[in-house]
């Protein structure tokens, strides 16, 4: 393939007219699902638009893209995919459209051998419930996500907003779904950020229920939430605090541990001692917001050391690049590594 090229559209359903190298329309099929495509108002080819420095116009169920040919490209194979899910069922929200933009990005750095052709269609790993499936929407994400389906020990190491937690909690909803494990067990060290919230009322679930409310948001985004009850309930659920998972041997289930950057070196190791049988082990955290005291080594930054190039474990390392939250998230992301990375100069130089 010439760099003059325009890769042929791999829907079944969509057909393009080229006209000159940096020009071409994409008609869709179906009239509703192409609105759908396009957005309100046309927002998401707005934001095509924006991010790949283009230009699409839309007429009717037909969409005209000019720009460079690489971007043009780039384009086409989101619009693609994106209309295949509508007509598997699915939705496509602004963060969707974001999400495949920027993995069509990223298939343009995957070549293919032994020709060396760059991918003509977007391939994103999916985790899929009776309830949702979710694409991958970086390919740090599609690495995580598969990752998942492989291992039976994941790190999913990162800055907050990268989807380290949420997409552990589905891939465990999914496998419960399928039958692959009997239960899910959530845990999460109970280590405030920075305060002192002092005696929590109730039973033991109710003290641990806000150090693990992110766990059940995405538990209620994956299943619906009279079953999640009725799990939780039957003990199919199960919320267990770090401090009382000792001595236990954690079999047929699905395992996570949230922020798990917080947990003392100790606490670690008891931790991944309690693999049992047919059981899976997610492990998400973030090195840079440690809450432990003063002079307490983390458990996750030392496992990551200690267990570098173990068969068997998954490490993926997610960067501010991957922050599917607002977009000023990455950016605060990459302010703060930035002045963290100053400090940590000017220590050495005192050294």
């Amino acid at each position: 393939m010439n760099g003059r090229e325009l890769v042929p559209s791999s829907s079944r359903n969509t057909r393009t007219a080229a006209t000159d190298a940096n020009h071409f329309v994409l008609t869709f099929e179906n009239n509703r699902l192409a609105s759908e495509l396009f957005g309100q108002f046309d927002q998401n080819l707005k934001l095509l638009e924006e991010r790949l420095h283009i230009d699409a116009r839309a007429r009717g169920n037909s969409v005209s893209i000019t720009g460079d040919v690489l971007a043009t490209n780039q384009a086409r194979r989101a619009l693609d995919f994106l209309y295949e899910r509508l007509q598997k069922g699915g939705s496509v929200e602004i963060s969707d459209v974001e999400g495949a933009i920027r993995m069509a990005v990223a298939a343009d750095d995957q070549l293919t051998l032994p020709t060396l052709e760059k991918k003509a269609k977007l391939s994103m790993a999916q985790i899929s419930t009776r309830k949702k499936t979710i694409s991958a929407r970086t390919p740090t994400q599609d690495a995580y996500m598969r990752a998942l389906e492989r291992a039976e020990l994941v790190f999913g190491v990162g800055p907050a907003g990268t989807g380290k937690t949420y997409l552990a909690v589905a891939h465990a909803a999914q496998l419960l779904e399928r039958g692959a494990v009997d239960k899910i067990i959530l845990s999460r060290p109970a280590v405030e950020a920075g305060e002192r919230l002092g005696f929590l009322p109730g039973d033991m679930k109710e003290k641990v229920d806000p150090y693990l409310r992110p766990l059940y948001d995405a538990l209620y985004d994956m299943m619906p939430g009279d079953k999640v009850e009725r799990a939780i309930t039957a003990g199919v659920i199960e919320i267990a605090p770090l401090a009382f998972m000792r001595g236990r041997t954690l079999a047929n289930a699905a395992v996570i541990l949230d922020e798990a950057q917080n947990t003392t070196s100790m606490q670690m190791k008891m931790f991944l001692t309690r693999l049992g049988e047919n059981s899976r082990m997610i492990i998400t955290g973030d090195p840079s917001q440690v809450d432990l005291p003063r002079g307490v080594k983390s458990g996750l930054v030392e496992a990551l050391q200690v267990l570098k190039g173990v068969e068997g474990i998954s490490v993926v390392r997610f960067k501010d690049t991957d922050v599917v939250r607002h977009p000023l998230v990455g950016r605060i992301v990459q302010a703060y590594d930035a002045q963290y990375a100053v400090h940590e100069e000017s220590e050495e130089e005192d050294r």
